[in-house]
């Protein structure tokens, strides 16, 4: 039995049309038919796997690697009187029993999962007990190892739809090479090659290389002149700070975002840019995924993107309520050339990449053999100061074991919050709030945390939070409150990258790092840098043309709008202009002619002909020999 896909977007959305491919999508997935999406960010990508869900029986399952988008799609659905749940790594293990069993005996509709969860047993063999109806992948670009994103644990998926084989898979992603787009499809078992894709085309967007050196100064310009929500995307922590500090001195209002702030510190800010008390946010690309603000004006790249598929994406972040909008990328010499220089940087040497294995073992303490299934807390710079060793190879060194197989590095690792009664339960009566939200939170707390008077305990706000009704921040806020009281001190919960071993440690003799894991990366990179370096050199094709191409839609309408199409105009225009001038000194040097005389011989359009013969009377070049007369001037 399914339900009517257009009155489910009115009832839940209110909106009374899809938008282009949507519907088409939703049709394809109900006829039964697996699907891969391709849609621009800012596309309604989300919209096409929730109404089809609700539009059938059973549970969606989500596949997706972004804890925070998963957390406010949850939350979103909610609100519209959805129900479902998510689960990732780090959540207590009695709230994932009980989100799990809800699945198999409840109404749940969507249950996100990040892409390691599918690493578990325990867990397939609750999903095998679920009446699952259709699967999504999102972000589905991660499962090919010639995307710009590889994740091995998306290799999975498709050993869960093992379980269940009638069942549809719907793949998404907003970028996709030809390449990717084969490789998505066999690596999720299509039985028969399907998709749907939108044109990549963004004709709000302007396009704009500028060639500079001072690029404080150049951003300080460009968010002078183009006003409203802006991203700034940098490729350090450091950067983002100081270049938020430049803008803030001289009177832009911006903050800056990264992966080594607090999650509430994330929070906070991401929030204050979205509602727009922070107009500008400088950031590293650890910001953006899953935001969906229409009215970001300009989007500038302070470095070059390693890749067309990030440019892209971070790029298309800007005006999607379709009005006009500009993506600046900041190029130079020095620029480029440090670009080409990630591919050793991003593809040390196997010898290197070892000396990095070694060092991860010994700073963990790790004897051969010891080691698999444990998981460690990751400090980067100590790390790498630790040992000596060049920051960017080491992580690109870790990166390539995840991918040979020897250990997980993620930040999908929660580290859960901690709350602990400073006051006695006797006392704890005595207080009087007058706040029914504090109260409730308060008896909540009692009731599910065992010893919470004597010790911290790790709560689950998600549950909290689902419990009493509210959203995470009003949550917050709560326990912010009672800690100002000081009836409980509150430790919020962090996000920290972490290393698990997915085998013991083996003597570097069994070290081995395959082509899938090395020299097809490396290839595949170095395509992406080299066509990430014609994009930033070539001034003669269209900038949209240009990025379109490489994502496989050949088009010939050029855009009219990026830099390249509004220096042609402009050349075309001023060799235009050149030409009438040309042609009226060629009539006056053969004799004086009456300016309406004058104009029909010039044959062009009256005003560039009026405006041409004023700019040479302005330069004393011609003149009236006689009223409405004109000759050269002697």
């Amino acid at each position: 039995m399914t339900r009517d896909i257009n009155n489910i977007l009115k009832t839940y959305w209110g909106y009374n049309e899809f938008r282009p491919l949507q519907e088409d999508i939703i049709r394809s997935v109900m006829d039964g038919k697996d699907t891969l999406a391709l849609m621009p960010t800012g596309g309604g990508k989300s919209l096409t796997y929730q109404v089809s869900g609700l539009a059938m029986e059973g549970i969606c399952l989500v596949v997706t690697p972004l804890i925070a988008l998963m957390k406010d799609q949850v939350e979103d659905l909610k609100e519209r009187g959805i129900s479902a749940e998510a689960i990732y790594t780090g959540m207590r293990s009695e709230r994932v029993a009980s989100i799990m069993n809800k699945c198999i005996y409840d109404t749940v509709k969507f249950l996100y999962v990040s892409p390691e969860r599918l690493y578990s047993e325990r867990f397939r063999e609750k999903l095998r007990m679920m009446d699952v109806c259709m699967i999504t992948v999102d972000e589905a670009h991660c499962i090919s190892q010639w995307g710009y994103d590889f994740r091995p644990a998306y290799l999975r998926i498709a050993e869960v739809r093992e379980y269940f084989p009638r069942v549809v898979i719907l793949a998404l992603t907003a970028t996709a090479t030809p390449a990717v787009v084969k490789d998505i499809q066999q690596q999720l078992r299509f039985e028969v090659p399907h998709v749907l894709s939108k044109s990549f085309r963004r004709d709000n967007i302007s396009y704009v290389i500028r060639e500079t050196e001072a690029k404080p100064l150049a951003v300080y310009n460009i968010l002078s002149k183009v006003r409203g929500s802006a991203i700034v995307y940098v490729r350090s922590r450091l950067k983002a700070s100081s270049v938020a500090a430049f803008l803030n001195k001289e009177g832009i209002v911006s903050d800056f975002y990264h992966a080594g702030l607090s999650s509430l510190q994330r929070s906070w800010r991401q929030e204050a840019w979205k509602t727009g008390k922070v107009p500008v946010i400088v950031a590293t690309n650890a910001f953006g995924m899953g935001i969906d603000k229409p009215d970001v004006r300009v989007v500038i790249h302070y470095d070059i993107p390693d890749s067309p598929e990030a440019y892209f994406q971070e790029a298309g972040r800007a005006g999607r309520d379709g009005k006009r909008a500009y993506a600046v990328l900041l190029s130079s010499p020095v620029a480029v050339g440090a670009l080409k220089r990630r591919v050793d940087e991003t593809f040390p040497s196997k010898e290197y990449i070892k000396r990095v294995y070694e060092a991860l073992c010994n700073y963990y303490q790790l004897g051969e053999g010891e080691g698999e299934g444990r998981v460690f807390e990751f400090n980067a710079d100590e790390f790498v100061a630790n040992f000596k060793l060049n920051q960017a190879k080491a992580m690109s060194s870790i990166e390539i074991l995840d991918v040979a197989g020897y250990w997980t590095y993620t930040t999908d690792v929660n580290m859960r919050s901690r709350v602990m009664f400073t006051v006695t339960r006797d006392r704890l009566y005595d207080f009087d709030t007058g706040n029914p939200l504090l109260e409730k939170l308060m008896v909540l707390l009692m009731r599910n945390y065992a010893g919470i008077f004597v010790q911290d305990a790790y709560i689950d706000e998600e549950f909290l939070a689902d419990q009493l009704g509210v959203k995470r921040r009003e949550l917050y806020d709560a326990f912010i409150a009672l800690a100002k009281r000081k009836i409980i001190r509150y430790v919020p919960g962090d996000t920290k990258p972490y290393i698990i071993f997915r085998q013991p440690r083996l003597p570097l003799s069994y070290i081995s790092i395959g082509r899938e894991a090395y020299e097809d990366r490396k290839l595949s990179f170095a395509s992406k840098v080299k066509a990430m370096v014609r994009y930033c050199e070539d001034n003669e094709t269209c900038r949209q043309l240009l990025l379109m191409e490489y994502f496989g839609q050949k088009e010939s309408k050029v855009c009219g709008i990026c830099d390249v199409c509004l220096g042609k105009k402009k050349q075309s225009k001023e060799t235009g202009q050149n030409e009438v001038k040309e042609k009226i000194m060629c009539l006056l040097s053969e004799r004086d002619i009456p300016v309406n005389e004058l104009i029909d011989k010039i044959d062009v359009p009256r005003e560039p002909a009026i405006t041409q013969i004023q700019i040479l009377l302005d330069e004393e070049v011609i003149q009236y020999v006689k009223p409405l007369v004109l000759g050269l001037k002697k």
